[in-house]
């Protein structure tokens, strides 16, 4: 099992502190934000990992992380030519994929939750996909997955009315029948490729497990008070 790491995108939320560099590279306390999607990994026991970046950065990836060797890891690199969703950023990752199971995480997610038990249990899956749901106080601002006997039944994205508290995190683990799935997706009206597509096909296809995160999660995108809020937490934690 390989990981993936997203990390494109123009973060204009985070403007202009990404006027010249890629949100992933800035800083998170004492460490850029891409070395925890790569700790994360590499905690959960995957050391061949793939970074997805946009043009004009890839290289900032390269002189700040070269071959992974410093971190423990195997890095290889992937440019996502312009934007155009999640999804169309995954798929990018076929090659690497190499037709086996695949570990997903987007750059700007930081958590402490061990992957490594969830990888476990997915490895013995036959097929399918697993998702991480973590509770938050805003649902509305992220996709929101609904739960009905204890499975989930669907996810939508950005809810005006959302059907539960339980918004998915950056985290997703695939079969190789994920980069079939992308070629089948549409533009939604954003004009990008989105991930939540993919995982609804493979709700509806009774092929959809999830897990929920345990400690904190925080997505250092989505704001300047997230971004900080994060860098606290990773200055009082043990974990990370």
């Amino acid at each position: 099992m390989k990981g993936i790491i997203l990390a494109g995108g123009s973060g204009t939320r985070l403007y202009p502190l990404t006027r010249v560099t890629n949100k992933h590279l800035l800083p998170v306390y004492d460490r850029p934000m891409i070395y925890f999607p790569i700790q994360a990994l590499k905690r959960a026991g995957l050391k061949d990992i793939l970074i997805v970046s946009g043009r004009g950065h890839v290289g900032h990836f390269l002189e700040l992380l070269g071959s992974g060797k410093g971190l423990g890891v195997n890095l290889s690199y992937e440019v996502q030519e312009k934007p155009g969703g999640i999804a169309q950023a995954l798929g990018l990752a076929k090659d690497f994929a190499d037709d086996g199971k695949i570990a997903v995480v987007l750059g700007d997610n930081i958590f402490e939750h061990n992957l490594k038990p969830a990888i476990a249990k997915f490895k013995k899956q036959k097929d399918g996909a697993m998702i991480f749901l973590t509770r938050v106080e805003n649902p509305r601002s992220y996709g929101v997955a609904e739960i009905k006997n204890g499975r989930v039944v669907s996810i939508e994205e950005k809810p005006k009315k959302p059907k539960s508290n339980l918004a998915v995190a950056g985290i997703y683990f695939y079969d190789s029948r994920v980069f079939d799935i992308i070629k089948t997706l549409k533009p939604s009206s954003r004009g990008e490729l989105e991930i939540t597509d993919v995982n609804n096909f493979y709700i509806q296809q009774g092929l959809m497990r999830r897990e929920i995160l345990r400690g904190w999660w925080g997505d250092c995108g989505e704001n300047f008070d997230n971004l900080l809020t994060v860098a606290q937490r990773v200055a009082k934690s043990k974990k990370l």
